[in-house]
């Protein structure tokens, strides 16, 4: 059995398969498809409508996911979160944000339980 592991981008290897796809890919995926032709690329679509029509789309997706966990099949609600994953990063991109930044904070705020950090945000 291979033993789940959350990888950072400096482990990802290129041309590994779809069981080696990670966020990381993901991300790198988004980024190559930014630069693409609008015709082509429904990232580039998304991108070129401006960081409010992504953010939309991402709360749509956040709903469909929401409503998955409680009605849907496994297999769905995997695909839903596929989905609000692929869009949250779509998000990031338009404002120029990097999964790594995101790690940083996760990192930052997995130091303390998560009523002390969240007692921290809600202070500050």
């Amino acid at each position: 059995m291979r033993e789940s592991h959350i990888r950072t981008p400096h482990e990802v290897v290129r041309g590994t398969t779809m069981d080696d796809f990670t966020i990381y890919d993901l991300e790198r995926r988004v980024d190559a498809r930014a630069a693409s032709d609008p015709d082509v690329s429904y990232t580039r679509k998304l991108l070129d409508r401006g960081v409010a029509q992504c953010a939309k789309k991402l709360g749509e997706e956040a709903v469909e996911l929401a409503l998955a966990s409680v009605t849907e099949s496994r297999e769905r609600l995997i695909e839903e979160t596929a989905d609000l994953l692929y869009h949250l990063l779509v998000v990031l991109k338009a404002r120029d944000i990097k999964l790594s930044e995101v790690e940083t904070v996760l990192g930052a705020r997995a130091r303390q339980s998560g009523l002390q950090e969240k007692a921290a945000r809600m202070s500050g």
